[in-house]
């Protein structure tokens, strides 16, 4: 038995690193998984390693930057697992630059795959979860919002934080409608960031250094079982929250 038996839940960028993490730990607590992202290829693989252990997971592909894919996905997972009681919006398409490098279309291809992608989701799913008597909605943010040193994180840390007022509306608006809305902020190992550690060594090293507990995170063990809190009855009076997810890295506040 696990606390999320009989739910249903959407995760973007569910094919590698902190998605793929969620999708897992959500799975293992009873949740069939709509894995969404845009590589079938690592969307199989995701939904073959939850079918491994007996879960329930259908691949869908999905472009969070188009609109129609978005409506498609929503469909799809009510027509095939039934319903929506959980959205996670982790996927996102941002790097880190300098303001005078980032061109426009950058900033916009930011946008569209971030805040927009999101207010997107959540609309699409809000009648479904009201049908059901309420949801979970976890939406992934960062610490390079609140760093003193915003430097590089320009565009990154704006369209992340857009994402936490969408957030904290989104709980104002809806919790009548027995949907709860919170963030995570996390720090955890994804593909892109062992790449960066692999390719600048004693930035890594110092960037460790820097984290209180001495480690990047898990995305499974420790981004997703923080996440299935957030979707479960434990933290049923929780909504429009932040929860770091960085080792005491960051000073939120």
């Amino acid at each position: 038995m696990g606390i999320l038996d009989g739910k249903v839940a959407i995760v973007t960028g569910a094919g590698q690193g902190i998605g793929r993490g969620i999708s897992l730990a959500l799975a293992k607590e009873g949740a069939a998984i709509a894995v969404a992202g845009r590589t079938e290829s690592k969307l199989h693989k995701t939904v073959a390693e939850i079918e491994e252990f007996g879960g329930r997971a259908i691949p869908v592909r999905c472009d969070v930057s188009v609109a129609d894919d978005i409506t498609a996905t929503v469909e799809t997972t009510v027509a095939e697992l039934g319903a929506v009681d959980i959205m996670v919006n982790n996927a996102n398409d941002s790097k880190p630059g300098k303001l005078l490098d980032v061109v426009d279309a950058d900033f916009e291809r930011a946008f569209a795959s971030g805040p927009m992608a999101t207010l997107r989701f959540m609309r699409a799913c809000h009648p479904h979860m009201v049908a059901r008597g309420g949801g979970s909605i976890v939406n992934l943010v960062t610490s390079a919002s609140v760093r003193w040193d915003a430097s590089n994180y320009g565009v990154y840390g704006s369209i992340k934080e857009g994402t936490r007022v969408l957030t904290r509306a989104a709980a104002a608006e809806w919790g009548r409608d027995g949907i709860r809305v919170n963030n995570v902020a996390p720090h955890a190992v994804t593909p892109a960031l062992e790449w960066w550690m692999d390719k600048n060594p004693e930035e890594a090293e110092a960037f460790v250094a820097g984290i209180p507990l001495g480690r990047v995170g898990d995305p499974e063990s420790d981004i997703g079982r923080a996440v299935v809190f957030l979707c479960s009855e434990d933290s049923r009076y929780l909504t429009g929250s932040t929860m770091p997810l960085d080792g005491g890295q960051s000073r939120w506040g």
